[in-house]
């Protein structure tokens, strides 16, 4: 069975840019880890590409791996190998989950965020999660989704869009 990061969570974050990972999408992490054994840290990749404006990924290993897989399948040379090797390899950093389920921001990823300290808004989106600063989120994201579901009508099911 492949696990997935699914849900929405609040989580705070420091001034040193200590922050807990939601424990469900630690055991993703840890599935996703192919050197994690019990009682091990597992580790992620954090995406900060400059594509992303106000959010940032959060990838396990494993999906992080097939990610650079493909674009290492590109043409070497070729204009898009370039691009994303720049925006995803390049611009992507490994973290340590400690014991306790924390991992440090880097200073640079809290700064994109616009962030000191306060909380971040995480989101599982299946194989990876978007970590924002939980205002912009509601600003950018949450307000869109609410008006466009608004527009949907009463008897609108999003399943509907998984067909065809």
């Amino acid at each position: 069975m492949v696990l997935s990061f699914t849900g929405e969570h609040t989580q705070k974050v420091d001034s040193k840019g200590r922050m807990s990972i939601p424990a469900d999408f630690r055991r993703v992490l840890e599935a996703g880890d192919p050197e994690w054994n019990s009682g091990q840290s597992p580790r992620m990749y954090l995406l900060y590409g400059d594509h992303l404006k106000n959010e940032l990924h959060g990838y396990t290993v494993e999906e992080f791996d097939k990610v650079v897989d493909q674009i290492n399948a590109l043409p070497r040379g070729s204009d898009a190998k370039k691009r994303l090797s720049r925006l995803i390899i390049g611009q992507s950093i490994k973290l340590d989950v400690d014991k306790d389920g924390r991992t440090v921001m880097p200073i640079k990823q809290r700064q994109k965020l616009g962030l000191k300290d306060g909380e971040l808004y995480f989101s599982g989106l299946g194989d990876h999660f978007e970590i924002w600063k939980a205002e912009t989120f509601t600003e950018e994201v949450g307000d869109n989704m609410a008006d466009w579901l608004e527009e949907q009508g009463d008897d609108f099911d999003p399943l509907s869009l998984l067909d065809g």
